[in-house]
């Protein structure tokens, strides 16, 4: 063949071929870009949320270098004083602040600033406060009680005017406030910033949220260079006991960090989806190959080369690859503005307040999701092309070489599966390996299950196709025969089927192991009969304190034997600030302590004594254990507590340290009641007791009183709601896997065409034909949910006893409940069934003079 001919026959049969099959093209692209799809989504939905906590810390700090904090009670207001005036330290400004809620808004988190408007202006830039009227808004805020300004975004979504009240709830207490101005920001940056911000001056916030005389922190700016460390230990001189100064980065980073293990985690799972959507690349390719065996042997017999037919396939790959990207980068978007709510949500229910308005698409994103659906179906494609490459001429023109070939290599790949299966375990039970070693085996042990999906179906088939044959007759029989048969075709199909119905077994048995380990954990430790608690912005932290005349009350109440009382804090230590709780209660509130190390006899004595007790996740992030000690700034100064024991705790991945409240007490200033546990007297009814203490707390009071049960409920609904991600992952893996089998078997009805038309010629009927190909999808479907049991329960070890353990400090109780298995075998053969609905009817209908021609 004359070389310049070359290119240009190759272009057209390479477009010929993508023409005349727009099905398996068509499945491909959208198998390719779902995946691209949820692996964008959850890159966008993890940047916004970051950035937006990010954005919001970064604009409260402002240009602060460096923060002064204190304890739970802050930093005594005398502290600015001898700042400004005794050390002569100007760039400092006192800031007061809190999450607070609006009853009139339910579900908007507000937070409260106040700041003192002559320290602020080297500090923070909070935009072009407007006012009617034209009045100079900071001089409003300083003569006018309760007036605050409103982000400008803020006022508009919700219909809030200069002139309206606004109450907030601050604990169970209800404060009303005027609003007096907008915040207009700068730029749209500065907007998203200010999302849900109420400014106002620092005596104005002291008294709403009752901290007079203390303040939650103080801003410095310290200038870079030799004078730096001077200027801080001169501050460091001066602090009382208790206050500390710290970076103002540091602060910032602290939630970052605490939620990086869940974006993490979710970031591993989108990319699940995409895999099973390479598998459909390889699928599509390979597929792509077997139908142009007979072009590609006429083409090397006229002397087209090896590297022309390579760069052929792979270029046909590109093609598909980007217009899949492109599509993939718009269902991403489109996706991630309903994950980004779920993701917010839930960082809301577990780690810290945050307010996302809208998607933040970034490019770092886009380029991310471009560069892997791209990149992946190029490297996916390399095997198709060099298998349409390695055969001779004559080799290719045989229908029968390639089945023979893919028999062969079953079991060589499936020892390769088994090495590969092995390499997995050993990086996962390498001595100190962290997250990407431990995504990294498991990666590993997923692509040795596919390589064992070859020979594991001639296995399977084997057995299948002797019980079919005795049960349902001959028809069954030739089925069955049929994938093994078509081994080269169906193997991949089936390994992404495999893969993708696996990732269900594994996720739903990890989500059902954890759900029924923090259901026992809540039934040992929920002791009282009744719990009372201020709502609080942060589902699993008690971030807001009880009116110690209600708590009073509510203790006193009829029918109350006895109560416990509890304080959770956040207090500072040289690590980092730490989730610190206080118990006051008799030997029924120790009961529920699930102890991993120490001795639960003399558990009490030992908090008594000034031990503490750390939970599980603590002692992991910490590297701690019975007898190693723990630091904590108090109010009487730093202070080493040494560990009495580990308990098993699911409430926070943060940890927390446990101590009794006499000795907090003692190092604290703090007298404050975050939640109570009430025991009702022998004989009383827990459900009427409920609505008597509601009732003495008064109609107005905003408190949760709550029964042992209900807050089991509630506690679950919040844990289900942490999943919901999760299980959208899930989902959308098994669709791009449908997609793979749907697939498959469309590329399977030019294949079998000649076949089924000889069979029609030898008598079978259209229901016949009908029922043979569903027949061998339901085989498929049943191989791959056999297979995906195994690998699944695989795959729930790993992300319960390694992904989990090193993300959170958590152990969990494996659970294998039966119904996820037979849920998996179930949607497995199901969506091969659906999925093989198509092919059948298409084949059942097929004209037997057009596909006897070749013949």
């Amino acid at each position: 063949m004359t070389s310049f001919l070359r290119p240009s026959i190759l272009r057209r049969a390479s477009l010929r071929s993508l023409t005349l099959h727009p099905w398996q093209v068509g499945l491909s692209v959208l198998g390719i870009a779902l995946g691209v799809a949820v692996v964008l989504a959850v890159d966008l939905a993890n940047t916004t949320a970051r950035d937006a906590f990010a954005l919001f810390a970064d604009t409260i700090a402002g240009r602060a270098t460096h923060v002064i904090v204190g304890g739970p009670s802050g930093v005594p207001e005398d502290v600015y004083r001898r700042l400004r005036v005794e050390l002569g330290v100007r760039p400092s400004a006192p800031v007061v602040e809190r999450d607070v809620s609006a009853p009139a808004y339910p579900g908007v988190a507000f937070h409260l600033l106040g700041v003192d408007p002559f320290a602020e202006p080297p500090f923070r830039s909070l935009g072009n406060p407007e006012t009617p009227g034209g009045l100079r808004p900071l001089a409003i805020l300083l003569t006018r009680p309760n007036s605050v300004l409103v982000a400008r975004d803020t006022a508009r979504r919700l219909r809030i005017a200069a002139g309206d009240d606004l109450v907030i709830r601050v604990g169970i207490a209800h404060r009303r406030l005027t609003v007096v101005g907008e915040l207009t920001p700068a730029d749209e940056l500065s907007a998203q910033a200010f999302e849900s911000l109420l400014l106002t001056d620092i005596a104005t916030a002291q008294e709403l949220l009752s901290m007079g005389g203390r303040l939650s922190r103080i801003d410095l700016i310290v200038a870079p260079g030799a004078a730096a460390r001077e200027t801080l230990a001169r501050i460091g001189a001066v602090l009382p006991a208790g206050v500390d100064v710290v970076s103002a980065r540091a602060r910032a980073d602290a939630v970052e960090q605490l939620t990086r293990a869940f974006r993490v985690n979710l970031s591993a799972l989108s990319l699940l989806a995409l895999v099973v959507g390479l598998f459909l690349v390889y699928n599509a390719m390979t597929f792509s190959v077997v139908q142009r065996r007979e072009l590609f042997g006429v083409l090397r017999a006229l002397g087209v080369g090896r590297r022309e037919v390579f760069i052929l396939v792979l270029g046909e790959a590109l093609a598909i690859g980007i217009v899949a990207t492109l599509l993939g980068v718009g269902l991403g978007i489109v996706l991630g503005h309903g994950l980004v709510r779920l993701v917010a949500r839930t960082i809301n229910d577990l780690y810290a307040t945050i307010t996302v308005s809208s998607l933040a698409v970034s490019p770092g994103a886009l380029a991310r999701a471009v560069a892997l659906g791209i990149a992946g179906t190029v490297v996916a494609a390399i095997a198709p092309a060099l298998e349409a490459t390695v055969t001779s001429p004559r080799a290719v023109l045989a229908r029968s070489v390639i089945e023979r070939r893919a028999r062969r290599a079953a079991p060589r790949l499936g020892l390769l599966g088994v090495v590969t299966v092995g390499a997995g375990w050993g990086i996962l039970r390498m001595p100190g390996g962290g997250m990407p070693a431990a995504y990294a085996g498991l990666f590993a042990f997923l692509l040795g299950a596919a390589l064992l999906t070859p020979v594991a179906t001639i296995l399977l088939v084997a057995g299948i196709r002797a019980v079919a044959g005795r049960a349902l007759g001959m028809p069954a029989r030739m089925a069955a025969g049929a994938v093994v048969q078509t081994l080269s075709r169906t193997s991949v199909a089936l390994a992404a089927l495999t893969i993708a119905v696996a990732a269900t077994v594994g996720i739903g048995i990890m989500i059902q192991s954890f759900r029924e380990t923090v259901v026992r954990w809540l039934e040992a430790s929920l002791q009282a009969d009744v719990y009372v608690s201020s709502p609080s912005l942060v589902s699993n932290r008690p971030d807001a304190t009880l009116d110690p005349a209600l708590a009073a009350r509510l203790v006193s109440a009829p029918g109350v034997a006895h109560a416990n009382r509890l304080r959770a804090v956040r207090v500072p230590s040289p690590g980092g600030a730490v989730q610190l709780v206080a118990l006051d209660a008799d030997a029924r509130g120790y009961r529920g302590f699930r102890l991993k190390a120490g001795n639960a006899n003399t558990l009490r004595d030992d908090l008594a004594a000034g031990a503490v007790v750390v939970s599980e996740p603590f002692a992991y992030r910490r590297h701690l254990d019975v007898g190693s000690r723990v630091r904590l700034r108090t109010d009487r100064g730093e202070h080493d507590f040494a560990v009495a024991a580990v308990y098993y705790d699911y409430g926070s991945s943060e940890g927390t340290v446990l101590m009794s409240r006499a000795v907090y007490d003692r190092l604290w200033d703090d007298r404050e009641i975050s939640s109570l546990g009430l025991y009702a007297a022998p004989g009383v009814d827990v459900e009427a007791l409920v609505a008597s203490l509601r009732a003495r707390a008064g109609a107005d009071a905003d408190v949760l009183i709550r029964s042992n049960r209900a807050l089991r409920t509630a506690s679950l609904a919040v844990f289900d709601r942490t999943f919901a991600v999760t299980i959208v992952l899930r989902h959308l893996a098994t669709i791009v896997a449908f997609l793979g089998v749907l697939s498959a078997l469309t590329a399977l009805v030019l294949e079998r065409s000649r076949e089924v038309a000889i069979l029609r010629a030898q008598g079978f009927t259209p229901r016949e034909v009908w029922r043979l190909v569903t027949g061998q999808t339901a085989v498929m479907g049943l191989v791959a949910g056999v297979l995906a049991i195994p690998v699944g329960i695989g795959l729930a070890l790993v992300l319960v006893f390694v992904i989990n353990q090193r993300s959170f400090g958590w152990t969990l109780e494996l659970e294998v409940p039966a119904r996820v298995l037979a849920q998996a075998v179930l949607l497995s053969v199901g969506a091969a069934v659906l999925a093989g609905l198509y092919p059948a009817r298409r084949l059942s209908r097929l004209g037997l003079p057009e596909a006897l021609r070749g013949e």
